[in-house]
Formats: C-alpha cells, sequence, structure tokens
C-alpha cells in the first residue's frame, strides 16, 4: 500500500540570504501540514533572518519560498492570509486595547466581525487578559503585551505559525497556556514553526527539530534521530544540539584547513 505523504506547509529551497556576510546559504526546509517544527541554533545561525524571509518581511537573494501551495515570492498577500508572525518583541499598537487591537487585526483580514469578536474573547479568556481588555496596550507588562500579540497573529486562525522565542516574558502559567494552545492547533492541523533557546521546551514540544549553523541546516529529525547523527546516546536534547554544533565546527575547520593545504601545494608547485 503506497503510504501518501502529507501536504507541505512550508517548502524552501535554495533560499539565500547575504548582509556583509552570509546569513543564510543554500537552505532546503519542508514542513509538513499538522507538524511541531523546532528551528535551533546558536546566535547568528540564520534562524530569524530565515524566517523573516517566510513572513515577507525580508527579500531573500535567491531561492523559493511555498505556503501550503501558494509561492510567497510571486504572491505575498496571498501566503500572508494564512501565516502568523510572532517576534520576541510585541509588536503592537500602544494607544490600542487589547480589545481594539485584535479587532483591528481581524479586519485586515477580513474576518466577518461577529467571529472576530467571539475569537477575540475566547482568546483574550484563554489567556488571562479579559481583565485588561479595555486598558491600552501602552499600560500592559511585557508579558501581558506578549499575549496581546499573539492573539492578533491567532485571531484569523491561520495555517502556518511562525514564531521567533515567544515565550520570553511570559510567566510559567502563562508559558504554558501558550504551548496548550499551540500544540490543539498543530492537532487541528495547523503547523508550526518556533525558534527557542529553552531546549526543554523544544525537547518536550517538537515533533521534529532542524539545527542550523552559519546558514546551514546541518541536522535534521526526531530527537532520536539527531542524537544518532551526533553520536550522543541518550543525551538530553542541549548535550545533543552542543555535540552537533561541535561536529559542524570542526568540519568547517578541516574543510578550511584541506583548502589552506591545497592553495599553499599549489603555490609551492607554482
Amino acid at each position: 500500500m503506497t503510504r501518501i505523504a502529507p501536504p507541505l506547509a512550508l517548502k524552501i529551497r535554495a533560499l539565500a540570504k547575504k548582509f556583509e556576510r552570509p546569513a543564510v546559504v543554500g537552505l532546503d526546509l519542508s514542513v509538513p501540514a499538522g507538524e511541531f517544527y523546532t528551528l535551533l541554533g546558536p546566535n547568528g545561525a540564520g534562524k530569524t533572518t530565515t524566517l523573516r524571509m517566510v513572513t515577507g518581511l525580508l527579500r531573500p537573494d535567491s531561492g523559493s519560498i511555498a505556503i501550503c501551495g501558494i509561492d510567497a515570492l510571486a504572491d505575498p498577500i496571498g501566503a500572508k492570509r494564512i501565516t502568523a508572525w510572532l517576534s520576541d518583541e510585541p509588536m503592537i499598537y500602544d494607544k490600542l486595547t487589547p480589545m481594539e487591537y485584535i479587532d483591528f487585526v481581524a479586519g485586515l483580514w477580513a474576518v466577518d466581525d461577529k467571529i472576530a469578536a467571539a475569537r477575540a474573547r475566547d482568546l483574550l479568556s484563554r489567556l488571562d487578559l479579559t481583565p485588561h481588555a479595555d486598558e491600552r496596550c501602552e499600560s500592559l507588562s511585557r508579558g501581558m503585551r506578549q499575549k496581546v500579540a499573539l492573539a492578533g497573529a491567532l485571531v484569523h486562525e491561520p495555517r502556518l505559525i511562525i514564531l521567533d522565542e515567544p515565550l520570553t516574558g511570559l510567566d510559567a502559567g502563562s508559558s504554558r497556556t501558550v504551548k496548550e494552545m499551540l500544540r490543539e492547533r498543530v492537532h487541528g492541523g495547523c503547523s508550526v514553526i518556533m525558534t527557542t533557546h529553552i531546549l526543554d521546551v523544544a525537547e518536550r514540544m517538537a515533533d521534529r527539530i532542524g539545527v542550523m549553523d552559519k546558514g546551514n541546516l546541518i541536522a535534521e529529525g526526531t530527537l532520536d534521530a539527531l542524537r544518532r547523527q551526533a553520536g550522543s546516546g541518550h543525551a538530553s536534547l542541549e548535550d545533543t544540539f552542543l555535540a552537533l554544533v561541535a561536529q559542524d565546527t570542526a568540519l568547517g575547520r578541516d574543510a578550511a584547513d584541506t583548502h589552506a593545504a591545497a592553495v599553499t601545494h599549489d603555490d609551492a608547485v607554482a
């Protein structure tokens, strides 16, 4: 019996972006529908640059991005209609209340008013923001602002949710609620791509994990698959991650040494 692969929520091919130096180098990445995918990497690995290209905040130098079959470079508005983006810094309008902000975002995506109002009430309740629904966002704590931003990101019920360090500033109770909400959406067929430096969260939440370093995807798979690649036995994700990055650094050093030796040899022959 032929097994049919699930449709892809995200398909990236040969994606590249360079600033003063290459940030993302020929990246290939696929995330099927209904998967919780966590992207890990040291600082400067290219994770945030990758996510910003997927969400249309950065234009890639080359490569392709498809979101649920929509070419995100040829039809950016169509791709954004089914995508949510939440950065580590909540970007909301300070003079609006949480309810006004969610209503504003719902309006941008042409969500029916009654449906938007019902979703807003549900999101505010789940995130324990109902008592603050009519306060201006400028008066809220950082954690509360992060939750307001998340509610705004979810109100149009996206098919792909992209989160860059979403738990920053949240207390333990709020963090658990957010994780529960994300897992519920994955069970409903939505896909989540998340970066985090909290490796315990990645270990518990992710269906698959990708590890980036120096703009490349150096490892990908379940935790057990990553352990096999790293040769780390039954080690934690933290130890496995550090082993994979160390291997990549060693391979890069070996390649550089080989190149330098070749240049020296050519010079000597010349």
